[in-house]
């Protein structure tokens, strides 16, 4: 018995390990992939990528889908996956990979207000707390100038809210899945609501984009493309697949750990690529992991 739950605790850690350097990774591969393409060129072919890996789970399974089963997928595709996809990207065309990993870091705490706002879930003052304790943090980073000291708010980044954004879809989309679906696995709803959003993705990269100009014509294009590849595949396929059999094996709590661990590598990514965190940035960072902490502390 002893011998099962050490090899549990041990692969337990050896994903959280893996998915906290495949997330923290994300940021870089997406800053990566900016440098020649536009973020919904990014964000498009992201979707690509994983949808198409995971085809081999996802198509055997759509013939057994009721209508309301693919409103829901569909819309949990958007949620979880597409949306976030594309503003993440332009979140980063004017705030660094370091920081948007940091602010990605806020979704537990969305999803406590989410459910409290939408779907009848209580808060609590530890919840509240960690919110309020998170917001300061943000506001931090957000305001906090180059040349040291802080703006006012009417000189906020703007571009940060696109990653709050993301992570309120995210918050929406964890709500829907654990209200509307009952039946099916939660790799077959990763991999399903990735095919229903995969036309959508397609149409709108060749058809709405310069993105097959830019792979004849740009001297770095494929480079970037495989960036966006593994970002895709490994960032988003894999790392689902990995996600889903940790949440079956650890408990909730060692789940949620990842949230903590991802800006670490997140910051060292973009320190070890000429980013500059200054004091303030290191204030507004250890705000928002605290907030998010705190909020999700467990008796």
């Amino acid at each position: 018995m002893s011998t099962t739950h050490s090899e549990n605790s041990l692969k337990n850690w050896a994903l959280l390990i893996v998915l906290t350097l495949i997330w923290g990774t994300s940021f870089i591969l997406i800053k990566r992939g900016l440098e020649v393409f536009s973020p919904g060129e990014v964000g498009a072919y992201r979707m690509v990528a994983a949808a198409t890996l995971l085809l081999p789970l996802s198509l055997p399974k759509i013939k057994n889908l009721s209508k309301t089963q693919v409103k829901n997928l569909i819309l949990a595709g958007l949620l979880g996956s597409f949306f976030p996809a594309f503003l993440f990207p332009l979140a980063q065309t004017q705030i660094s990979s370091s920081l948007t990993g940091v602010l990605n870091a806020l979704t537990p705490l969305f999803v406590v207000l989410v459910g409290a706002l939408f779907f009848d879930t209580q808060i609590t003052k530890r919840n509240a707390l960690g919110l309020l304790i998170a917001f300061v943090g943000v506001i931090i980073l957000v305001t906090y100038k180059e040349g040291g000291g802080w703006d006012s708010l009417s000189g906020i980044n703007a571009y940060a809210l696109f990653v709050i954004a993301a992570c309120i879809c995210y918050s929406f989309n964890l709500h829907v899945i654990k209200t509307r679906f009952t039946k099916l696995k939660s790799i077959e709803i990763s991999s399903i609501s990735l095919l229903m959003i995969l036309p959508l993705a397609l149409i709108y990269l060749f058809a709405g984009t310069q993105f097959s100009y830019k792979l004849v014509t740009h001297p770095q294009a494929w480079e970037a493309l495989g960036y966006i590849t593994v970002l895709g595949m490994v960032g988003t396929a894999i790392a689902l697949i990995l996600f889903n059999i940790m949440v079956k094996s650890a408990s909730p709590f060692f789940a949620s750990l990842v949230t903590y661990t991802i800006p670490i590598v997140a910051i060292m990514w973009g320190v070890l690529d000429g980013e500059v965190l200054l004091i303030g940035h290191y204030i507004g960072i250890a705000g928002v992991i605290l907030g998010v902490w705190v909020g999700n502390k467990r008796r």
